[in-house]
């Protein structure tokens, strides 16, 4: 099975943050999720800024539904691939 990467958009660090560890709870994702500040495309100030959680799934076991179910209760989504 081909590793498998699903990332979170969130509205800001904070909310990143408490999907990174939500993922922890909910999930039993074990390896730290990267987060990463993804700069809207023409915008200069640092609000306008996208926060990404990154997780890794190289058995393929975490359900997508289910991730995007999470990222919607902090106001974002799970990027399909």
């Amino acid at each position: 099975m081909s590793d498998v990467r699903h990332v979170l958009v969130l509205p800001d660090r904070d909310s990143a943050e408490e999907v990174a560890e939500a993922l922890a709870e909910r999930f039993g994702v074990t390896e730290e999720p990267q987060l990463v500040r993804d700069a809207l495309a023409g915008e200069d100030d640092a609000e306008d800024a996208q926060w990404l959680v990154v997780v890794e799934d190289s058995a393929g076991v975490h359900d997508p539904a289910k991730l995007d179910a999470l990222a919607d209760e902090y106001e974002g989504w799970l990027e399909a691939e």
